[in-house]
């Protein structure tokens, strides 16, 4: 029944006071799935015996904005301190139902991201953040997953550097060369484990995206760029130099294999020419925008390099054993020498396992939040690629050794040994298919190895212009970065030969950093497991790299290497 038809229905004798009803501002609250008014009633109606009929007054207060709160999600700190930019509460406008916009980035990763667990967050609900994450080619897309992950991870973590684990077995042996790869396997994995756990501060709220901020998180400003600056930029930059080295070298030998004597070609390309090829393969690649991006490419990579190691130790095991082939572990020279080289056979071991440095900037492509975590899926895919490295490494290391013993070339590798000893036994489209491999996989890699550089670089734009760096600058940035690389690969074309002393500078990358890490972040009880554990493992990993890299400094002087600047071979 109407309002007015009871008021009419009442006896005239009762009379009408009319009231005045004050209206409460509305707020709004939004959750993910948009905004829900909630109007407070805070008018009270004195207890009367009769029913009286209120004047209904419009609403001439204004009502404010609405602030729209973003989705609960890890913030991932840049690499900047620029200013923070201004949202909701802070832009201009008066306009009743007005929706404040914010600019969206090319990615899929929200601008403005909020810490989780954090006090502040929960007392004002709402934090604005640096946005720069969201234009870095690393942090761009967080729409990963377990897959892409393992993609990743198996294309950085197995590649040409496993093909020289036989030569670490010349020296060890049979015994220590196999228990010395169980070992390193083994360590690396789970300190990887630490640092999948390690990328989200559930006491911050934050997600260390890159290997340096975690590193000058933890130890310092200074401190971590000291120990992990250098490392990390050679473990891209000087990464993607030797497969600019092993990618062309391998394209004038697939050349060399499938045309042989008949080729018609009177004036074949140089191995600078393969070089300059290689290269301009790779930085056209390279202008796919961030890491997601490239997931269809790590895959391609990841597939071929379990192509070639299978195809590389099936093919040396089925040809049979070499003549005269002894498995004695190589004893050169004087006491002195016997330990440097054994040392720096454990280096070429260690130098197998790189790879850590990229595991934090391939977890920061997945989206995380408070009941679903990155970690999650992160540790499914690395569980999965960690499995098919370890079918591949092993067989290749032992097979290998098996195969040629120490006859194996001291700078060489399987692919080398392969076609000095076997390219006239092996049909020539076996050893094309191995060569087309190696290339695809050398430029696949390129890739992910450069992903790092190029985030760098942008950043160092981003923090200047405060604003995102646009695609033709993009592009120049990767060009620029690939042929420097070109350029320095030409130039010292005898990076192959520093396997071992390579190993032991990137070392506390992979094997010490992540135990300090750890009890730096983690804090676990003093003289538990956990901490023993982890201050055994780091001081031992320090400890290996100073003496690695003496032992590989030492090998390089007393066997010599042909120093070739600008001629390579």
């Amino acid at each position: 029944m109407a309002v007015d038809d009871q008021v009419s229905s009442l006896p005239n004798s009762l009379p009408i006071t009319p009231r005045t009803v004050t209206t409460a501002p509305m707020f709004h609250h939004d959750d993910q799935f948009g905004s829900v008014p909630i109007t407070p009633r805070t008018a009270s109606v004195a207890q009367t015996p009769s029913i009286v009929s209120l004047p209904i007054t419009p609403r001439t207060a204004q009502t404010p904005s609405i602030v729209s709160l973003p989705p609960s999600q890890f913030h991932s700190p840049s690499l900047s301190r620029s200013p923070l930019l201004l949202t909701g509460d802070h832009a201009s406008g008066t306009a009743a139902n007005r929706t404040v916009k914010t600019p969206r980035s090319r990615g899929l990763t929200p601008r403005f991201i909020t810490p989780l667990g954090s006090p502040l967050r929960k007392a004002l609900k709402m934090t604005r953040l640096d946005p720069q994450d969201a234009w870095l080619p690393i942090t761009e897309s967080r729409n990963g997953n377990a897959y892409y992950a393992a993609f990743h991870t198996l294309c950085s973590g197995i590649g040409i550097q496993a093909l020289v684990l036989p030569v670490a077995f010349t020296i060890l042996g049979w015994a220590w060369g196999i228990i010395g790869l169980t070992v390193a396997f083994v360590w690396q994995l789970y300190t990887l484990s630490l640092m999948v756990q390690l990328h989200e501060n559930h006491e911050t709220g934050l997600r260390y995206s890159r290997y340096l901020q975690l590193a000058c998180a933890t130890f310092g400003e200074n401190l971590g760029k000291l120990f992990a600056a250098f490392p990390i930029g050679y473990l891209s930059a000087g990464t993607c130099c030797a497969l600019i080295i092993i990618g062309g070298s391998t394209a004038k030998l697939l050349y060399e294999t499938l045309c042989g004597a008949t080729c018609s070609n009177p004036k074949p390309l140089t191995t600078v020419e393969w070089y300059l090829v290689f290269t301009c393969v790779a930085v056209v690649l390279a202008q796919l925008p961030n890491l997601n991006s490239i997931a269809g490419i790590s895959l391609v990579g990841a597939l071929t390099a379990v192509g070639y190691c299978t195809a590389l130790w099936t093919v040396s095991v089925a040809e049979g054993r070499l003549p005269n082939v002894s498995y004695d572990p190589v004893r050169k020279g004087s006491q002195v020498n016997r330990i440097f080289d054994l040392l720096n056979a454990f280096g070429i071991i260690a130098f197998a396992f790189r790879g850590h440095n990229l595991i934090l900037e391939i977890q920061a492509t997945m989206p995380s939040s408070e009941k679903h975590p990155s970690r999650v899926p992160m540790w499914r895919g690395v569980q999965f690629s960690y499995l098919l490295i370890a079918m591949c490494l092993f067989p290749l290391a032992i097979g290998g050794y098996w195969a040629y013993g120490h006859l194996i070339p001291a700078n060489g590798s399987m692919l080398t040994a392969l076609f000095a000893f076997h390219s006239q036994d092996v049909s020539r489209s076996v050893l094309a298919l191995i060569s087309i491999f190696v290339i695809i996989n050398a430029v696949s890699s390129f890739q992910i190895y450069g992903m790092p550089m190029f985030d760098d670089m942008e950043s160092a734009y981003t923090t200047r212009s405060k604003k995102a760096c646009p695609w033709w600058l993009r592009s120049i940035f990767r060009a620029i970065f690939g042929f420097v690389c070109f350029f320095i690969a030409v130039a010292v074309p005898f990076l192959g030969s520093f396997a071992g002393l390579i190993g032991g500078i990137a070392l506390p990358v992979t094997f010490a950093h992540p135990c300090f890490m750890w009890i730096k972040v983690k804090k676990p009880k003093k003289y538990s497991l956990s901490w023993w554990v982890n201050w055994g493992l780091g001081l031992l990993g320090m400890g290996l790299s100073g003496i690695l890299v003496a032992a590989g400094l030492y090998v390089v002087i007393d066997t010599g290497v042909k120093i070739s600047f600008f001629n390579p071979q």
